[in-house]
């Protein structure tokens, strides 16, 4: 048992870790459904992808199911930060068997995974769900641990990061993901309580992202231009009243195909959606 199991009654270390599970996978169905998002897999169409599509994720999703309820119930009981490592590695490997190694979620598994526990953290300490700020700022607890953890040298991300010198997943991750308490939560918040129905708020703030991220999935496809394309593409599309305005998506489909014909796909910034809209539910558990 943690320390912190040891100065917490029973009745507030209650922590419902599956179904902050079923949350995580909830969302990211529901960034899998949202559409149109311009370079990205939807059911509908394969975006900038030759490799994968809905069904291949829907695959990853099932096996990436027991993962956030584990990683949940490691975080509410306060276990170190390797055991998180070592389930989100086991996460890695269920994926890339279930999807023939085509990679889906890794972002993913890192970023959802540890708002996951720190939310199931923050559930144990405060007996209760907390907004989603605060649980961004909760994963600083592992902040120290992150910046000793190895990095995968190979990974296409981690060459863009040193490549361009721009920051990277874990560096958000010790700064608290500043991008989804700054940016996308109160993007999302802002267009739901507004009226937009889900997948407009989603696309919303997904072009939002797009516009402000340093996606090192578009560093990796299209280097520095196809990056500074994409974001101009997106400040356009928000500029322009984004999906508050009238026929926003058909505006979203036609910059979806010039982001076809670069081969771009911001898949950063599509990992943070998913971390939005979880972040935004789980204020309800």
């Amino acid at each position: 048992m943690s320390a912190l199991a040891h100065v917490l009654p029973p009745a507030v270390r209650d922590v419902d870790s599956a179904r902050l599970g079923r949350l995580a996978i909830a969302s990211l169905h529901a960034e899998l459904a949202c559409a149109p998002k311009p370079g990205l897999v939807t059911p509908f169409n394969t975006g900038s992808h030759d490799d994968m599509d809905a069904g291949t994720f829907l695959r990853s999703l099932f096996a990436l199911r027991h993962y956030f309820t584990d990683i949940a119930r490691a975080g509410a009981d306060d276990a170190p930060f390797a055991r998180l490592r070592t389930l989100g590695i086991g996460a890695e490997a269920a994926m890339l068997h279930a999807t023939g190694g085509i990679n889906t979620h890794r972002g993913a598994i890192f970023s959802l995974g540890l708002l996951v526990a720190a939310a199931a953290r923050c559930h144990r300490q405060h007996g209760h769900a907390v907004p989603a700020a605060q649980v961004c700022l909760a994963v600083q607890h592992w902040a120290n641990d992150l910046a000793a953890a190895p990095l995968d040298a190979g990974s296409p991300g981690q060459r863009a990061r040193l490549r361009h010198g721009v920051p990277g997943v874990r560096e958000q991750a010790a700064a608290g993901y500043p991008l989804l308490r700054e940016l996308a939560v109160p993007t999302l918040r802002h267009a739901l309580h507004a009226g937009l129905p889900r997948d407009a708020a989603l696309c919303q703030t997904l072009m939002q992202l797009v516009a402000r991220v340093d996606d090192l999935n578009l560093l990796h496809r299209g280097g520095a231009d196809g990056l500074a394309w994409a974001q101009q593409q997106a400040r356009g599309f928000v500029d322009g009243g984004g999906a508050f305005a009238a026929g926003w998506q058909a505006r979203l489909h036609r910059i979806g195909e010039g982001f076809v014909a670069r081969r771009l796909s911001p898949g950063g910034s599509a990992d943070l959606l998913a971390c939005s809209w979880f972040l935004l539910q789980q204020e309800g558990a």
